[in-house]
């Protein structure tokens, strides 16, 4: 048994516990005595105060009620206007997950009922929310966590065993580097290695979905990248230039954690087999198959925001909220201690946005702050007023004619901001009546949205919580379910907004559309998110009037008469938000690196950080090495 095991049993009372193991940092001691497991009389509370480890009693297995029994037992104890839908049991941890429409009356006040699930069943109750969409993606997820329980359990334990048991390496100086795999002068294929004497972490892994081939990948062919040697990967946030590319890992050998919150986990492997599907469907042979993005899932382990984990012997992870999108995270890193303190902001909203609360700025400790500069020119400055009118004039210039509004939209994120925006225009009724149509990942993604209302903002919260008006629900808003209901919809006379993926007019049903609407001068083409040089949306926004489309096997010319908009709703920090970021970062870091950026913007933000607060700043290139300690 490893050490830290020992020292915690020293301090409970003797012969209560019977298996000591890990669940990643988390440790998890079972006893076989009924009496301790419902009243330890504080002793796991002084264990924790003792050792600063999150540390959780859990009855034997053995203990459990057999399931059938404690199902019955749960659903008597659980009251009907809890909407109670499912009960599912995780034998190997002693766990029981219950689904319901409102967690609170399961929990009862001040815990009464779970103490009596407790009690009666002596399983552990877990309460999760029923999201009010329903989401299949969700539902797979909680089968593979839990029809894969025994093999769960004994990944959880390993990845303790690795942070606990001591170093695997020699340590004769203390150094810390960061290779730029990608994404260091351009946007997309995010990838950076953070190395220290005995720790090798991969901090996102996308793909440029506006390049093919090798260009559309991070330099996993470095000298320095081991996939052996890698012991955690942590995921900013969900959008494929982040992490498009991490079950291609698991197919390559890799078997060890992957880090982010709970809604990047599933919205980005929602993403990842979207982006296998499409791949088939042009013919194209996927990177890697569902099953390691099954892999990816089994092997994820979620964090809140602000929950301190260890994740190797030296470095300590929290996540904080970045304003991006749901479950956008900045990334923490506490290295060797207390030696150095690094923040990679990941893809980063300083202002509060229709949905989210801003990044965080906040920090125990700093001394190296990785920023993104997506919009960090001198030029980059956004109003999101402006904005919005515009958006209004164009919506209602477009319906006057009686032509549809096709927006091309990256599936998560941006979408869900701009289906709240026209869902408020409609209510106050700046524009006139019309049906909203989403296309592609979009209903599935809003259901994980309407899953985790606790990472929206407040205003949103209250709104779902209080007044029961949660705003993905609205009538306005109807699924394209189907090929056939797409060619319906295109024939259809009469206006409406089309949102559908992708944002790019890389491939997804948003390129179906165009080639049905683009010839009709009726019709209008709004672009609101950032379109990466050489891609179809960028050749288009900038102007090009006849592109050349594939069609039944044959290339036809396709002549683009809408009328194009461009309107930036975006959910990321213009150059304004950027410098007052850094401003108002608490403590000052001492070296900022400045990533996530055209060449000309990397250099531009990275030059004035350094005139206006006199830090040294760095932006490096791809495949570049920087000693940070």
């Amino acid at each position: 048994m490893p050490d830290i095991h020992k020292e915690i049993l020293k301090v409970l009372p003797e012969g209560k516990i019977s298996e000591a193991t890990f669940e990643g940092a988390n440790i998890v001691l079972y006893t076989k005595d009924k009496d301790y497991f419902l009243d330890n009389q504080g002793t796991i509370r002084a264990a924790v105060s003792e050792f600063k480890k999150r540390i959780e009693l859990r009855p034997d297995p053995s203990l459990c009620l057999e399931v059938e029994e404690a199902e019955k037992a749960i659903r008597t104890i659980i009251p009907e206007e809890a909407g109670l839908q499912e009960i599912i049991f995780d034998p190997p941890r002693s766990m029981v997950m219950v689904h319901a429409g409102k967690p609170g009356v399961v929990i009862g006040r001040q815990g009464e009922l779970l103490r009596e699930i407790k009690e009666k069943t002596m399983w552990v109750p877990l309460i999760e929310r029923i999201p009010p969409l329903r989401s299949k993606l969700i539902e797979s997820i909680r089968s593979i966590l839990y029809e894969n329980a025994t093999e769960r359990k004994k990944f959880l334990d390993k990845v303790g065993h690795r942070i606990y048991d001591g170093w695997l390496r020699e340590k004769k100086h203390e150094w810390i580097r960061v290779s730029f795999l990608g994404a260091s002068r351009q946007v997309g294929r995010t990838c950076f290695l953070l190395q220290t004497p005995e720790s090798r972490i991969l901090i996102d892994c996308g793909i440029d979905p506006g390049e093919e081939g090798s260009e559309s990948y991070p330099f996993l062919d470095a000298p320095e990248f081991n996939i052996q040697e890698i012991d955690a990967v942590i995921v900013s946030h969900s959008h494929l230039d982040h992490s498009g590319l991490i079950p291609y890992l698991y197919k390559f050998g890799y078997k060890g954690p992957v880090y982010c919150t709970a809604p990047t986990r599933d919205i980005m492997a929602l993403l990842q087999l979207d982006m296998t599907k499409i791949a088939r469907n042009e013919g194209k042979e996927p990177l890697y198959t569902s099953d390691e993005v099954r892999q990816m899932v089994l092997h994820t382990i979620c964090i809140d925001y602000d929950e301190v984990n260890d994740i190797t012997p030296d470095v300590r992870l929290t996540l904080y909220n970045a304003g991006h999108m749901l479950g956008s995270c900045i990334i923490h890193l506490n290295i060797g201690n207390g030696l150095h303190n690094f923040a990679y902001t990941g893809d980063l909203k300083y202002g509060r946005t229709n949905l989210l609360e801003p990044g965080n700025t906040q920090f125990p400790r700093l001394e190296t702050l990785m920023i993104e500069s997506t919009y960090g020119g001198r030029d980059n400055l956004m109003a999101e007023q402006e904005a919005d009118d515009y958006m209004t004039e164009a919506i209602k210039k477009t319906f006057e004619r009686g032509g549809k509004i096709l927006m091309p939209v990256l599936g998560s994120g941006r979408a869900q901001e701009v289906m709240i925006i026209c869902e408020r225009l409609l209510r106050e009724g700046r524009i006139p009546p019309a049906t909203v149509y989403l296309d592609g990942m979009l209903w599935d993604i809003s259901a994980i949205y309407t899953a985790y209302p606790e990472y929206l903002n407040r205003n949103v919260r209250q709104e779902i919580f209080h007044t029961e008006n949660n705003p993905f629900l609205s009538p306005v808003f109807k699924r394209v379910g189907s090929q056939k209901e797409r060619k319906q919809l295109m024939l259809e006379e009469g206006p409406c907004l089309i949102l559908a993926t992708s944002g790019m007019l890389q491939g997804g049903p948003s390129v179906e559309y165009l080639k049905g609407l683009a010839e009709d001068k009726r019709h209008s083409l709004m672009f609101s998110c950032y379109q990466p040089p050489n891609s179809l949306g960028y050749r288009i926004r900038a102007g090009e009037k006849e592109i050349m489309m594939r069609e039944n096997g044959k290339q036809q010319a396709l002549k683009i008469n809408m009328e194009i908009y461009k309107v930036e709703i975006t959910q990321h920090s213009d150059r304004r938000q950027l410098m007052n970021y850094i401003k108002r970062c608490n403590p000052q870091p001492r070296k900022v690196i400045v990533v996530h950026g055209e060449n000309s913007r990397c250099l531009d933000l990275a030059s004035s950080i350094y005139k206006q607060f006199r830090i040294e700043t760095i932006a490096p290139k791809n495949l570049d090495v920087l000693r940070i300690r």
